[in-house]
C-alpha cells in the first residue's frame, strides 16, 4: 500500500518517526538520509549507522547484527549518577547514591564490565539476582566503596558465596525475601566466621501500573507482610543481630510508566526505613528503592506501558524529595539511597539492523486488471465500482464488501473458477486501497469532516505491505511477541526520500507469530509502519532500536535461529570516520545451536554418511555425487543460522566516506 508525499526533508523524517522524542540527543537522521548516533549527545563525533554497517561484511559479520555504542552506555551510567548527585546537593540532602547495575537486565560481560569501569568514579555497583549472576559480579566487581546487592531467593550455596565476598572486603548486602532466609544467613555466617550485611524487602502496598504492575502490592511475589517483618525484628534482636541489618529493599516493578507510582512506593517504603530505624537498628543507613526507571520506548511522554511521564531528573529529584521529606518527619537521619536502574542504563546503546529481502503485496502494479465480455457479472460490477468510486466512496466500499463475501461463498460452494476468484480479489483490493487512500486525505483536509468508516479503518492493517526480514522475533524481540513492548523502528537510510509504503515485518520463523504489526507513536499505537519500496539489486535496512535491556538474554532458540553477530563500537577522533569497531562476536553457527539440543555435528555426520553409503551401493548416487553432497552437509554446519544472501554493495547507497564526513561536520 503506497501513498505519496511531497516535498519531504530529512526533518520530515524525524518527525514522522518521532526520533527527536525517543533519541534523547543520541539519535538522529542527516542530510543524506541516514540516522546517526551521537553517543555523548553531542559532545562527541556523530556516527553514521550506515557506515558502520558498511564495515559489517570485511569483518566478516552478516545480517542480523546488533550494534553496541559502548561510548553511549558509559553516558548512561554517567546521566543517572549525575543526576542523583545533582538532586542530593540541590536538596543538601545528607546521605549519599550508591547505584547498582541489576546485571540480569543484560548479562554480557562486555555490557557489565563496561558499566562496572564508567561507574567506578560514583562507586556504582552491581545486583545478582541468582548464583550464577553473583559468580560474575564477584569477579568484575572491582570497587571496594560500591555496593553488591543480592536479590532472589537463596540457598545455603548462595548465601556462603555472598559472604565469601565479605570476606574479600565487598560490601555485599543479601537481601532476605522472607524470614527462613534472615536465619540460614545469620546461621551459615556464624560457621564461617564473618559478619552478614542484610537487607529486608518490605512488601508495599503500593503498586505499579503498566505491564510488569503484578511486581509490587500485597499479592507480590517477593518481600515479607508487615507482620513478617515483625517477627523478623523479634529474631535479630533475640539474636543480638540487629547490627547486621543494613537495608530496606522494596521493587515495585519494572519500566513504571507513571511518576505517581514511584512517588507513593518511596513515601511507604521511607516510612517502614524510619520506623525501623527509630525501633533501634542503629546501622540501617541504606534505602533500596529498587528498579523500575523507565525509559520512553515510544515518545510520546505519556503513562502508556512503553513510555513514562517523566523526566531522569524528575525522578532522580523526586525519589530524593520523598525520602527527604519522610525521615525528617520521622526525625531520622537521611539514608544513602540505593537504585537498581538497569533498563534506562542499557536500553539505548544496543541497535537491531535487520536487512529485507523481500515483500509480500497486497496490490501489485503488474496485476491485470483487464476486463473481458466472458469475464464473470461480478468482474464487470468491480470494474464499474472502481471507475465510479469517488461519486460515493461509502457505498463502492459496502458494494465492494458485498461482491467478495458472495464470491467467497460461490467458491466454497465449488461454482467459481480460479481465475475468476484471482480477478474479483484483485479488483476487491486495489478498490479498498483506493477507498483507504481517499480518506485518508479527506482527514487530512481541515475543510473536510467526513468520518473514515469503520470498515476502512478494519481493512487498513490487511492492506499493508508485510517486508521480509532477515532475523527471528522470538530470538531478538521476545518481549514484543511475549508483551507487547513497542520498540522505535524506523529504516536506517533513505530518509532524504518519503517513506510511501505502509508496512509491516514478518521474520524467517515458521510461527505466523513471527512478526511485527505494532509501532510507536506519540498519539496510539500504529499498526503500520512508513516504509520505502523495494529496489531491485539494492539493500534495505531496518533499525530496531533502544534493544539494550533484556532481549540479548531472554530470546529463545525457536525454529534454532540463534544469537546474531554483534559489533562493539567506540568513538575515535583519530579516525576519519569519528569511530572504531572495537570487537566483534560472531552469533550462533548451526552446529553450535543443534549441539544445544542434543544433535551432535559428529553423529549427525556420521548418520549421514551411512545413508550416502546406501545410496551409492544402490545406485542413486554416483561416489563423487555423494562424497560432495557429505562435504556440503559438513561444510554447512558451520555456518550462520540465519539466511545468507548475494553480497550486495551498501556503498551502493552510501556516500563516499568524504561526503558523508562532510555532511556529519567531521
Amino acid at each position: 500500500m503506497t501513498t505519496e508525499t511531497l516535498d519531504w526533508t530529512t526533518e520530515d523524517a524525524i518527525g514522522t518517526y518521532n526520533v527527536d522524542r525517543w533519541g534523547l540527543g543520541y539519535f538522529s537522521v542527516n542530510e543524506i538520509g541516514n540516522v546517526t548516533v551521537s553517543p555523548l549527545r553531542g559532545k562527541g563525533a556523530t556516527i553514521d549507522i550506515m557506515q558502520v554497517i558498511a564495515e559489517a561484511p570485511d569483518r566478516g559479520l552478516n545480517f542480523p547484527i546488533v550494534l553496541r555504542f559502548q561510548d553511549l552506555l558509559r553516558d548512561r551510567v554517567d546521566w543517572l549518577n549525575r543526576a542523583f548527585n545533582d538532586a542530593i546537593a540541590e536538596m543538601k540532602y545528607t546521605g549519599k547514591y550508591f547505584g547498582v547495575f541489576p546485571i540480569k537486565v543484560n548479562q554480557l560481560r562486555e555490557v557489565v564490565e563496561e558499566i562496572e569501569d564508567a561507574g567506578r568514579p560514583f562507586n556504582y555497583g552491581l545486583e545478582a539476582g541468582s548464583k550464577p549472576e553473583l559468580f560474575s559480579a564477584l569477579a568484575i566487581h572491582k570497587n571496594p566503596e560500591s555496593l553488591i546487592i543480592c536479590n532472589g531467593y537463596k540457598d545455603s550455596a548462595f548465601i556462603r558465596l555472598a559472604l565469601n565476598g565479605r570476606r574479600l572486603g565487598k560490601k555485599v548486602i543479601m537481601i532476605a525475601e522472607k524470614l527462613e532466609e534472615i536465619k540460614s544467613i545469620l546461621q551459615n555466617a556464624r560457621e564461617i566466621g564473618v559478619e552478614p550485611w542484610i537487607g529486608i524487602r518490605v512488601r508495599l502496598a503500593a503498586k505499579s501500573s503498566g505491564i510488569w504492575a503484578t511486581s509490587g502490592g500485597e499479592s507480590a511475589k517477593f518481600g515479607l507482610s508487615t507482620m513478617d517483618l515483625m517477627e523478623a525484628v523479634e529474631y535479630l534482636r533475640k539474636e543480638n543481630a540487629m547490627n547486621i541489618l543494613k537495608m530496606v529493599h522494596f521493587h515495585i516493578g519494572s519500566q513504571i510508566p507513571d511518576i505517581q507510582s514511584i512517588k507513593k512506593a518511596t513515601r511507604e517504603a521511607t516510612r517502614y526505613f524510619a520506623k525501623l530505624k527509630k525501633m533501634g537498628f542503629e546501622e540501617l543507613n541504606y534505602l533500596d528503592i529498587g528498579g523500575g526507571l523507565g525509559v520512553d520506548y515510544d515518545g510520546s511522554r505519556s503513562f502508556f506501558h512503553s513510555s513514562t511521564n517523566y523526566t531522569l531528573e524528575e525522578y532522580c529529584t523526586d525519589c530524593v524529595y520523598n525520602i527527604m521529606d519522610v525521615c525528617d518527619e520521622e526525625g531520622v537521619a537521611h539514608p544513602h539511597i540505593v537504585s537498581e536502574s538497569g533498563r534506562a542504563i542499557v536500553a539505548h546503546h544496543s541497535v537491531l539492523v535487520v536487512q529485507v529481502f523481500g515483500a509480500i503485496e497486497k496490490t501489485k502494479s503488474a496485476y491485470d486488471l483487464s476486463v473481458s465480455p466472458k469475464d464473470h457479472k461480478w468482474v464487470k460490477q468491480l470494474v464499474e465500482i472502481k471507475d465510479n468510486m469517488l461519486i460515493n466512496p461509502r457505498v463502492a466500499l459496502h458494494d465492494a464488501l458485498q461482491i467478495k463475501e458472495e464470491s467467497q461463498n460461490a467458491f466454497d460452494l465449488g461454482i467459481l473458477d480460479l481465475l475468476t476468484k484471482a480477478k474479483i480479489e484483485t479488483f476487491y483490493w486495489h478498490i479498498i486501497e483506493e477507498i483507504s487512500e481517499y480518506y485518508k486525505l479527506s482527514a487530512d483536509d481541515p475543510d473536510n469532516d467526513d468520518v473514515i468508516p469503520e470498515e476502512i479503518a478494519e481493512l487498513a492493517p490487511h492492506l499493508a505491505d508485510q517486508y521480509l526480514c532477515n532475523f527471528s522475533v522470538f530470538q531478538s524481540l521476545l518481549d514484543h511477541w511475549a508483551l507487547g513492548q513497542i520498540f522505535p523502528i524506523l529504516p536506517i537510510h533513505r530518509l532524504n526520500e518519503p517513506p510511501t509504503v505502509h508496512g509491516t515485518l514478518v521474520d524467517i520463523t515458521c510461527d505466523s507469530d513471527g512478526k511485527i504489526s505494532k509501532f510507536a507513536d506519540i498519539r496510539d499505537i500504529r499498526k503500520t509502519l512508513p516504509l520505502h519500496p523495494l529496489n531491485p539489486g539494492e539493500p534495505y535496512f531496518i533499525g530496531i532500536f533502544m534493544t539494550g535491556a533484556y532481549q540479548d538474554i531472554m530470546g529463545d532458540l525457536h525454529n534454532l535461529f540463534g544469537r546474531v553477530n554483534e559489533a562493539h563500537i567506540f568513538l575515535d577522533p583519530d579516525e576519519e570516520t569519528g569511530f572504531y569497531i572495537e570487537e566483534t562476536i560472531e552469533g550462533n553457527s548451526i552446529a553450535q545451536v543443534l549441539e544445544y539440543t542434543q544433535y551432535h555435528s559428529k553423529e549427525l555426520v556420521r548418520n549421514l554418511k551411512e545413508q550416502i553409503n546406501e545410496a551409492i551401493k544402490s545406485d542413486r548416487i554416483k561416489p563423487n555425487e555423494g562424497m560432495r553432497l557429505l562435504a556440503e552437509y559438513e561444510k554447512g554446519l558451520q555456518d550462520h543460522t540465519y539466511l545468507t544472501f548475494p553480497n550486495l554493495s551498501v556503498s551502493q547507497i552510501t556516500p563516499p566516506l568524504q561526503t558523508a564526513l562532510s555532511v556529519n561536520g567531521h
